[in-house]
């Protein structure tokens, strides 16, 4: 007896692998965000639905099937952005892979740190948050809608004091700034140091209560910090910066021997010589 069916076509076989990399990748696209959840709750409800079909639980039954007679309306209004994006997606490059991505990515870690050193040059505090799995989309809510390709140069004229928006944190994900003047949670904890400010605390809540990483410029002291797990460093340079944001992006490999950092790129091109230049001359100044 054969495993597959006699009448299997070649047609078939691809149709399945079709529907499965659609699938994915539509996966792939909700990860991180509110609409897994709001796709986890119409799970739950379809299987209320079968549940009440075998209870014979009838009035509960009808209401449910009252819903799902307009799911396709409904799949449209709660997932109209997640469907916006993958039509847009599709427009750019229906076959792109995973290696635009980090490309975008690692574009958009240059222009945070750029900004960070300006700002901080400047003393101009300053609260960016990358955003990584966990979606963050309660809080870019709360706040100014951007939806603009990320620059350090926007980043910078966000934070400027005569800016309406410059309170409050600026979300970025991949190459896009989502959303700036955003309220996020402020950490609370008794051991945290009394010298750090609002800024510093609120990128130690955010970081604790998410994966994003959050860049911190001081502007008291100006200083570059970053958090991220809760765990804050301070006094930065642009080349450690981008060292912390790149290991929590899991883009380079960390060693340790003898009390020494060290870190060994995956790609030679990550961290840029003109950044390390650019951190010579600030510490020359400083000597």
């Amino acid at each position: 007896m054969s495993f597959f069916p006699s009448q299997l076509r070649w047609q078939d076989l691809f149709d399945i692998v079709l529907v499965f990399i659609v699938t994915y990748r539509l996966l792939l696209l909700i990860r991180g965000t509110r609409a897994l959840q709001v796709l986890m709750g119409l799970l739950v409800l379809l299987g209320a639905l079968l549940l009440s079909e075998r209870l014979r639980l009838y009035v509960f039954n009808y209401v449910l099937k009252q819903f799902f007679d307009y799911l396709f309306i409904i799949v449209v209004v709660l997932f109209q952005d997640e469907i916006r994006r993958a039509l847009a997606n599709i427009g750019r490059g229906p076959f792109a892979i995973a290696g635009s991505r980090s490309s975008k990515l690692l574009v958009s870690i240059d222009e945070v740190c750029k900004a960070a050193h300006i700002l901080a040059v400047n003393r101009i505090g300053a609260l960016i948050v990358i955003e990584r799995q966990h979606g963050l989309k309660n809080y870019t809510d709360a706040g100014v809608k951007i939806d603009a390709r990320l620059s350090a140069e926007l980043l910078v004229s966000i934070f400027q004091t005569d800016s309406p928006i410059h309170d409050g944190a600026v979300i970025v994900k991949e190459d896009r700034v989502l959303a700036a003047g955003c309220f996020v949670p402020v950490s609370l904890e008794s051991n945290v140091d009394r010298n750090l400010g609002t800024r510093h605390r609120a990128a130690m809540g955010l970081s604790k209560e998410s994966d994003a990483v959050v860049v911190v410029v001081s502007e008291e002291r100006g200083e570059i910090g970053v958090a991220v797990g809760g765990a804050l460093r301070q006094n930065l340079s642009p080349v450690s910066l981008k060292e912390r944001i790149l290991m929590a992006f899991d883009l380079i490999e960390r060693r340790e021997n003898t009390g020494s950092f060290y870190a060994r790129l995956k790609d030679s091109r990550l961290l840029s010589k003109r950044s390390e230049k650019v951190s010579d001359k600030e510490r020359d100044k400083n000597e």
